[in-house]
């Protein structure tokens, strides 16, 4: 065991986080820690670090243990260093090391001190044994990993953003490599790219990680254990996320069978009892049984504990067909170019996700659709198209000042004051709540409030920039319902993958500064991609052997030696007419595969199965013809070098 939490008791005041609980974790666990919002996750991790000390049980942690602690309050850190300096802290003896052999190695300079030159020895040991002299290299390699470009490195850490500044916090927690790893929600502050490489990351991590995540597609990669906190009580189940949502339903299933069983069991002793308790003859049997009552246990009735978030979006106008067309639409920020020339159409009926790196311009192209973003180019508004924007600076845009009730009398819904409760109330605000000022809402609670103005609005086409952010994984599926549902159309911005997978039937991606659609589902789109990945690579491994072969020098036509009798001449004669159409068939083959490589590429021809499978048949036949081509030219050159020897 690393560290482990017996039979421990914690309170907020008269709020009972966990009632003795008990969790070790073990080397090599990948711990998934879930739970409704506000139940007290990130509480349990500060019980684990020590920053809370338990009212009643043990914290034990192995001797000389590390802990890597990321969440949301280390972004009260702040530094001038760059943030190449900041990740590279992460190396503190190394560090130390390096000062000290350049300051042993000036001193060895000015005399000879035998202690003096043990020490460096020592230390020039020491800093081989830790890789030392690869620290930086180490470093540019998760920063890259993480999103960042080399000509940022050296930029201040003071200059970024708080989502940029947990991923430069995140890269030292990683270069440090502590035994266990405890991590608050850290794909909220990465985009997908970055998210794919921290899962191959902890994928081949050597120490513990504890994971709090609303991302259900993060946590069945990443985990093989999950822990439960609910009603103040913790859970453990052995597997990933499915496995936990399958096993917690047929525990609930068994103990309400369990529960309605022994009712039934009460029931009838019950009955019994006052049947027979006034008669002399049975009044024994039913003392026996009323003392048989007393002793049961009783097994609760299954009460689940869950927000009780009612998402339900209603359009007043149905809208065109088009509801949007962007029209060789560019937009650069100075010499940073988002999208150039670049056009694109939303019909009624579409629901697409934005999907890329940060820094592609996904925000700005929703801004561009929604109009509140200066461009080049058309932006062709369609009939009756009633727009709602969620954008991520909406939270930081609510009025601070304001109360809950207010801010929704700002959205210009119509709706009475009356309505506007009923409406907070399927948002879990009920009775004073909406009396709350905006400033002193958590982060959830405040994107609840922005997520109802949009639903107020009665918009028949949404544009939502990370609407999941903030909500935990039950409301995420709420939402995702609610989507489904919706009978407008919508483009989202999102990096929870589990969420586009259950959302959008279109995929947009910014690639080379031009909008790129793909017809079909986040599940079609990863398939397709990846394929293309593959016929890429084939193609440039296919592109590197025929350099290799130019730069070699080329054989010459063998020619009909002197000494060959009539029937030999013959024979090569007809070997070189043979090799010079073998030739010509491998080039015709080539062209024929490198037109249906173009083809497999195009993302209609994809999203239409049959044809996509009939093309790939046709490839697989062409790369047998090639490959037997190859090999009868190889052949046929063979036997003229024998006959012309």
């Amino acid at each position: 065991m690393l560290i482990g939490l017996n039979n421990i008791s914690f309170e907020f005041g008269a709020r009972t986080i966990v009632a003795n609980a008990t969790w070790h974790i073990q080397a090599g666990d990948r711990v998934g820690l879930v739970g409704y919002n506000g139940t007290g996750k990130s509480t349990l991790l500060k019980i684990f670090v020590g920053e809370y000390q338990p009212s009643a049980g043990t914290v034990e942690r192995g001797k000389n243990l590390t802990i890597g602690y990321l969440h949301q309050d280390l972004l009260s850190f702040d530094t001038n260093d760059s943030i190449l300096e900041v990740a590279m802290s992460a190396f503190e003896r190394v560090r130390f090391l390096e000062k000290e052999i350049e300051r042993i190695g000036i001193e060895l300079g000015k005399n000879d001190d035998e202690k003096l030159l043990r020490t460096y020895t020592d230390y020039l040991h020491e800093m081989d044994l830790l890789d030392g002299y690869n620290i930086q290299y180490k470093t540019e390699e998760v920063l890259h990993g993480l999103g960042f470009g080399t000509e940022q490195f050296n930029n201040s850490y003071k200059t970024f953003s708080g989502g940029w500044r947990m991923r430069v916090l995140l890269a030292k927690m990683i270069l440090q490599q502590p035994d266990v790893l405890l991590l608050d929600e850290p794909t909220n502050h990465l985009d997908l790219p970055s998210i794919e490489w921290l899962e191959k990351y902890l994928s081949g991590y050597k120490g513990s990680v504890v994971i709090v995540s609303h991302d259900k597609f993060f946590l069945n990669r990443m985990v093989n254990k999950i822990v439960e906190l609910y009603q103040q009580q913790l859970y453990i189940y052995s597997g990933n996320y499915d496995y936990y949502e399958s096993e917690k339903s047929q525990r609930i299933e068994m103990q309400q069978r369990a529960y309605e069983n022994q009712q039934e069991f009460i029931r009838q002793q019950e009955r019994f009892i006052e049947r027979f308790r006034a008669k002399a003859t049975k009044a024994a049997q039913a003392q026996s049984a009323i003392k048989r009552l007393e002793k049961i246990e009783r097994i609760e009735a299954v009460e689940l504990e869950r927000p009780n978030l009612r998402i339900n979006f209603q359009i007043d106008k149905q809208p065109g067909k088009i509801l949007v067309t962007l029209k060789n639409i560019s937009k650069s920020f100075g010499k940073n170019l988002i999208v150039k020339n670049t056009s694109a159409e939303i019909n009624r009926g579409d629901k697409i996700a934005l999907i890329g790196a940060n820094g592609k311009g996904k925000s700005t192209l929703l801004r561009i659709i929604a109009g509140i973003e200066n461009f080049d180019g058309e932006r062709i508004w369609g009939h009756n198209v009633e727009d709602s924007f969620y954008a991520q600076h909406q939270l930081e845009n609510l009025h601070l000042d304001n109360t809950i009730l207010e801010e929704m009398q700002l959205c210009g819904s119509g709706k009475t004051d009356l309505e506007l409760r009923s409406l907070l109330g399927g948002f879990m605000f009920s009775g004073d709540d909406i009396d709350k000022k905006i400033k002193i809402l958590s982060g959830g609670e405040k994107a609840r409030v922005a997520l109802a103005k949009v639903i107020a609005s009665k918009s028949n086409f949404l544009l939502l920039d990370e609407p999941t952010n903030h909500l935990d994984m039950f409301s995420v599926d709420l939402l995702a319902q609610a989507l489904n549902k919706y009978e407008g159309s919508f483009i989202l911005v999102s990096h929870d993958r589990y969420f586009i997978s259950k959302t959008a039937n279109k995929i947009w991606e910014i690639v080379d500064y031009e909008i790129k659609e793909f017809k079909g589902n986040y599940t079609e789109y990863v398939e397709w991609k990846e394929l293309m990945q593959k016929r890429e690579k084939e193609k440039n491994d296919a592109e590197k052997i025929l350099t290799v072969q130019a730069l070699q020098p080329k054989a010459e036509t063998p020619k009909p030696a002197n000494n060959l009798d009539r029937e030999q001449k013959k024979e090569l004669q007809k070997l070189q007419r043979q090799l010079e159409k073998t030739a010509a068939q491998m080039d015709d083959l080539k062209k024929e595969k490198t037109t249906i490589e173009q083809e497999m590429s195009s993302p209609e021809t994809y999203a239409i199965p049959d044809k996509f499978k009939e093309l790939e048949n046709k490839y697989a036949l062409l790369n047998a013809k090639i490959s037997a081509a190859e090999k009868e030219y190889e052949m046929l050159f063979e036997k003229i070098m024998e006959l012309d020897a």
